[in-house]
């Protein structure tokens, strides 16, 4: 029986590191590529690993010396800051709403958040875009931040309401005999125990903007106006003339905000990951 149990012990741990060594290999192995390629000398024919290189810096003044990289850096920059402290806020206070207070169609709007949910972006493009036309907002990006904005609220804050149910209604209950109102009660009893979610809230809405690339090329048709998603498109949308060591360098560039935002956040997430999703 003994002998058993350990056979079977072995081979679990013998599959789950060939499975985690898989993985590593699907992440690394493209990762390695696009570094090599983006500190390479002149331009590269095709995406492919080659370590005989001489490591320069010259395809990332290229960006922003020959290309418009900088302004879609900027314009994406702008977008993801604005998004987040925007769809933050409101997915906060939504969630903390949902969660302490009852009001008429409370069920009934949470049900609905979740219908709207399953309705995948891409059906929703046309619709977008005859917004963008009746409003006339085609590569303006505040129209881009509100779509950006109203997508991230309907899910997150489900997972937020999770979150702030976490937090007992005592507090609340103590906090009111003590004279302490309702803003006070969220501003300095509720929220600063739901840090967690809100940091990762935050992260997540930051990194979509970077991200997104189908309903900003949609919406954006002008070169100035672009976010660098779009912009690095079209380093490699042209068969005959890729620029893929200027591709890769600037999606290496892509990851520096977020890595900056997520080592500042990064002591809140591991209890802001594990938590929200058990409650509704």
């Amino acid at each position: 029986m003994n002998n058993s149990i350990k056979l079977k012990r072995r081979l679990t741990q013998t599959l789950t590191y060939l499975y985690l060594i898989g993985l590593s290999i699907v992440i690394i192995y493209p990762l390695l590529i696009t570094i090599m390629s983006a500190f390479k000398a002149g331009n590269v024919a095709a995406f492919k690993l080659d370590t005989n290189i001489d490591f320069n810096f010259d395809n990332f003044k290229g960006l922003f010396t020959e290309t418009l990289y900088g302004t879609w850096y900027l314009n994406t920059l702008i977008i993801a800051l604005i998004t987040m402290v925007v769809q933050t806020s409101i997915i906060v206070l939504a969630g903390y709403a949902y969660s302490r207070y009852n009001f008429v169609a409370r069920k009934q709007s949470l049900v609905f958040f979740l219908i709207i949910q399953m309705v995948p972006t891409m059906a929703a493009l046309t619709a977008f875009f005859v917004m963008a036309l009746i409003l006339n907002a085609l590569n303006h990006s505040w129209f881009l931040i509100f779509l950006y904005v109203g997508g991230g609220i309907p899910m997150n804050a489900w997972l937020m309401k999770g979150y702030f149910d976490t937090v007992p209604m005592s507090l609340d209950e103590s906090a009111k005999l003590d004279g302490a109102g309702h803003f006070r009660r969220f501003w300095q009893i509720v929220l600063p125990l739901v840090r967690p979610m809100v940091a990762v809230q935050a992260l997540w809405a930051f990194m979509g903007p970077f991200g997104d690339y189908i309903l900003s090329s949609f919406l954006l048709r002008e070169k100035e106006y672009f976010t660098v998603a779009v912009g690095l498109q079209t380093f490699v949308s042209n068969v005959k003339n890729m620029k893929i060591a200027y591709f890769s360098a600037g999606a290496i560039l892509i990851a520096l905000p977020i890595c900056i935002l997520f080592f500042f956040l990064q002591k809140n997430f591991v209890s802001g990951l594990t938590s929200g999703g058990d409650k509704g």
